[in-house]
């Protein structure tokens, strides 16, 4: 069994809406083990507390109770052990493509010539090379996100924090880039934590999948998907496991949904 890298225990987050003067709960109690070298995926409703979760772990958010540690030790702040990949490309549209690649390597006090060298590595391995002097916004949506992502690697990370990074992709695309991705994770056994609403998604990339209740978030199921890679989404058994999966994140959609409904009902007859 590999070593755990990332441990929460009793996790819970509360944020304070100012406009009405309540607290809202994001997660609640919860307990997630990531193993190292694995890629698990999470799975849940809008508004369950996932980028909630990929928050606290990347150090942006600090929990309201409970533990998280990486590494046995807790985390307090972001650091570059952990590398994020958001859903909005967040690349710099002042530096170019391959200094964009550079910036982390700069920050780590690396040469020019190193930060080069270890750039063009990553740009050709997602097939960049060529486009190394572009701007971002010479770039297409699925070319900026593989920026994001190699930027991201070339930091040389523990763990890869992915917060839907090919949502607002073309399918085909989206596609492309989560069969490049699971190159990438193959070759360089990187742990990937990458959320996502897509249960397809999250079935072909996952070798487990988190599903989330819908807020406050808690952890109803950690499904380990059985599947060798490459992954058939058209066999039998990987629809089944999509028909489970969906399942499971409907329910808990649904009922927080009929309690929401109801609760309005009874307001209103009661007004």
């Amino acid at each position: 069994m590999p070593r755990v890298l990332i441990q929460c225990r009793g996790l819970r987050k509360v944020f304070r809406d100012i406009a009405r003067g309540e607290e809202i709960e994001a997660l609640h109690n919860l307990d997630l083990e990531v193993r190292e070298g694995e890629f698990l995926t999470v799975l849940g409703p809008s508004g369950c507390g996932k980028s909630t979760l990929l928050n606290i772990i990347a150090g942006f958010e600090p929990p309201t109770a409970g533990e998280i540690t990486l590494n046995a030790r807790a985390i307090e702040k972001p650091g570059a052990d952990r590398g994020v990949v958001f859903q909005e490309y967040a690349l710099f549209p002042w530096l170019t493509v391959l200094d964009n690649v550079c910036y982390g390597l700069r920050e780590r006090n690396l040469s020019r010539t190193q930060q080069i060298q270890r750039a063009r590595i990553y740009l050709k391995a997602v097939g960049l090379e060529e486009f190394e002097r572009r701007y971002p916004q010479e770039l297409s949506g699925g070319m900026k996100q593989r920026v994001s992502l190699i930027r991201a690697l070339a930091n040389d990370p523990q763990i890869l924090l992915m917060d839907e990074p090919f949502a607002a992709l073309d399918a085909q695309t989206r596609k492309d880039l989560q069969q490049e991705l699971v190159a990438l994770w193959q070759e360089t056994q990187k742990t990937i934590f990458f959320i996502t609403h897509n249960v397809e998604e999250a079935i072909y990339l996952g070798d487990r999948i988190v599903v989330m209740s819908a807020r406050p978030g808690r952890i109803t199921r950690i499904i380990e998907v059985p599947f060798q890679r490459p992954r058939d989404e058209t066999a039998a058994d990987f629809n089944e496991l999509r028909r489970e999966a969906t399942r499971l994140v409907e329910e808990s959609r649904g009922q927080k949904t009929t309690m929401r409904i109801g609760q309005l009902l009874r307001d209103a007859a009661g007004a």
